[in-house]
This record gives structure tokens, sequence and C-alpha cells, in this order.
């Protein structure tokens, strides 16, 4: 009987498998909803352990602070506004019915008052495409579309942090540290590559999984490892339109 698949340990839950509280400053969210414009100061730039994105720490002026990914240009004691009478510059905090068509955008909410849980990591922006009635449509860095609705506050500008990818790592050790700050295994050694008694793609005179790699939602969990119920896999087959004559 081999021992449980890495899968299973993970799944069961611990505190082995949460992400440490040392080194966490706080979570990035916009302050709740109010109908009046308000001014904030930046007095801090900080980073947080196991986010790739500068957080950015903003006094208002009516003495409460928030905490937010700092978009690209924004600097310490630079001024920035909420509200949906704002001007659309980088750093202001805008309803998506305030914001022109075609700017760039990040740190969006993905329900009116959330606080902003969209296009957060280093680099990335968005694009308000464009508005129709009550809703946006926002393209997504990966170039998804989503309709989003026009309460919904985003940040002008992209977030901080961009081309942190271009510099090589050089060692494993680096790459190791930097997924212990978030909790993720490394290095990941293929189950295909593990004794049959470790995991189920295991074994065999050749490195292969010998069974299929799509899984249903309901498998046990040794079993439930690959494809989790996939729409489809395998190379895709683009059809070819033969005109008839």
């Amino acid at each position: 009987m081999g021992k449980r698949i890495l899968a299973q340990r993970r799944g069961k839950g611990g505190l082995q498998w949460r992400a440490p509280k040392k080194g966490k400053v706080s979570q990035a969210r916009y302050p709740p909803i109010k109908a009046e414009t308000i001014k904030g100061y930046v007095s801090d730039i900080l980073h947080e352990r196991g986010r790739n994105a500068p957080l950015a720490r903003i006094d208002l002026e009516n003495g409460g602070f928030f905490y937010t990914v700092a978009v690209q240009g924004l600097s310490k004691g630079a001024t920035i506004e909420i509200g949906s009478s704002v001007k659309p510059i980088v750093g202001n905090i805008l309803p998506l019915s305030s914001i022109p068509e075609g700017s760039t955008i990040c740190n969006i909410e993905l329900t009116p008052g959330d606080g902003g849980r969209l296009v957060k990591s280093a680099g990335s922006s968005a694009i308000l495409f464009s508005q129709s009635g009550d809703k946006s449509i926002i393209r997504m860095p990966s170039g998804r579309t989503i309709m989003l609705s026009n309460k919904c506050r985003a940040m002008i500008g992209s977030v901080a942090g961009g081309g942190r990818l271009e510099k090589p790592l050089l060692k494993a050790g680096k790459n190791y540290w930097i997924h212990k700050a978030k909790v993720k295994p490394y290095p990941r050694v293929r189950g295909v590559a593990m004794p049959v008694v470790y995991h189920p793609f295991g074994g065999g005179r050749h490195q292969h999984p010998g069974k299929s790699t799509s899984t249903s939602r309901n498998a046990p969990p040794g079993r439930k490892v690959g494809h989790l119920a996939p729409r489809k896999t395998g190379r895709k087959r683009i059809s070819r339109v033969v005109e008839v004559k």
C-alpha cells in the first residue's frame, strides 16, 4: 500500500497548507461606496509577501485609510480621487459608467461594492471596450470579454510591477521561496514519473498514464487527478469549409 498522493493530503486541509500570515499587510479593497467625492493621499508604497504587485496605502481626507494595488506612475505623496464625478486620470477610482470607452483600467469590482477583485496582478490591465445600457463590456488581459454592471468601480491605469517575469530566476532555490510564500508545491513531480503505488499514472515500462486522463468531478480523492470534468480534450480540430461548385 503506497502513501496518499498529494491531492489527497491537500484536500483534507490543515495548517501546513495555509499561506503564512507573516509578511501580510492587508487586503487590497476599495472603501465602501459613498455619494460624495473623496480625496486621498498616497502615504506609502509597500511590498506584501506572496503578492507580485506593490501595495499603496491611501489616507483619506475624512481620517480613514485603505490599501489598494498601486498603478504604474503612482508615487508616494500623490493625490487620487474617488467618486463618480472625478476626472478619469491615472490613479483615480470611478464607476464604469463614468469611465470613457477605450480606457485602460485595473482592480475592477465584480459586483458593486465588493472592493475590487479582477485584474490585480503585476503589469496587468483591462480595457473598457464599450457600454450599453446599465452594463459595460470589459476586455480582460486574457482576451476574454465579460459584461459587468456600470456601478462597479475600477482604477484608471495598469497595475505596477510589470516586467517581473523578464528577469530570470537563475536558480531553483529562488523559485522555491516564491512558491513557498503562496504555499504552492515546488518542485512538482509528474505523475507518470512516480511509481505505481504513489500515483494512478505511475509505473509501467514507459512514462505514460496508462488510462484516461479525464476524470469525473465525483471521483474519489485517490483517482481525482488529470483533467477534472473537462469540456473537451485532445487536439483542437479545425473544420474546413469546402466550397461546392
